[in-house]
């Protein structure tokens, strides 16, 4: 099924942020104001070919009604799988003394949280980003807008089991950190350097009992306000910056 992004600041988003669009659909009878003349302008640049529809045509295929005469056609995501990840990792520790991170997500189901996520990975300079098959967030045009593009420049890879993903990683040599409110340890105490698996829970629930069983370690951020935890992708991204000190300061020792 065609995934399709509507209304005019929507597409000229998808656009910018350089998300696969397939095609623009445009209605016959739509008047080129300023937001129009850009989008045909971003279409141009990204080779995105321009189709001239009937309105109809666009109701037809508009779920929620708020096309303003203008569509994106999306191209599916296409998933990394877990062994390039691994590969990536590999390569990666041993180009910079033995360091390199992945981050798993236990079932995030909202795609904002899992672009902004993704936008952190390719910062810090991180392998991968490894999420489940079901009951959660997958790539699409929220995850392209709110990863500002980084996600076209991380693998990111379907998993069916969270638990025997964490296994096969710490088999390759991997230390596997669950960020955890219940952890009795901080980040500025954990050994975050090295070869490192950060694991991240649901928004609402955090990790899974099944999950927390197979970390090595429980990790928090440190907290001295009374107002409630970072959301999950503040905290991810505390938490991978955090590894990437770690490792910083063990090259320099």
């Amino acid at each position: 099924m065609a995934d399709y992004i509507e209304g005019k600041r929507p597409v000229i988003e998808a656009l910018r942020a350089q998300m696969p669009v397939k095609c623009v659909l445009m209605a016959d009878n739509l008047q080129q104001d300023g937001q129009v003349k850009d989008i045909l302008r971003k279409a141009r640049q990204f080779d995105v070919p321009v189709k001239t529809v009937t309105r109809r045509k666009l109701d037809e295929l508009s779920a929620r009604g708020s096309h303003q005469g203008i569509m994106a056609e999306a191209r599916p995501y296409r998933y990394a799988g877990f062994k390039d990840i691994l590969r990536a990792a590999e390569q990666h520790a041993e180009e910079h003394d033995g360091n390199a991170l992945v981050v798993v997500l236990d079932h995030i189901t909202d795609a904002g949280n899992l672009g902004a996520i993704a936008r952190s990975v390719e910062i810090v300079g991180a392998s991968g980003l490894i999420i489940p098959n079901k009951r959660s967030a997958h790539v699409t045009a929220a995850t392209y807008k709110s990863s500002a593009g980084a996600i076209n420049h991380i693998p990111c890879a379907q998993v069916p089991n969270i638990a025997s993903t964490l296994e096969k990683l710490k088999e390759a040599g991997f230390w596997v950190a669950g960020a955890s409110e219940q952890a009795h340890y901080t980040v500025w105490e954990a050994p975050l350097h090295g070869k490192i698996v950060l694991v991240m829970g649901n928004e609402g629930e955090g990790l899974s009992r099944l999950t927390q069983e197979s970390c090595d370690f429980l990790t928090k951020l440190p907290q001295e306000g009374k107002v409630g935890s970072l959301n999950v992708a503040q905290a991810a991204t505390a938490v991978m910056y955090e590894w990437m000190r770690q490792c910083h300061v063990k090259a320099q020792a």
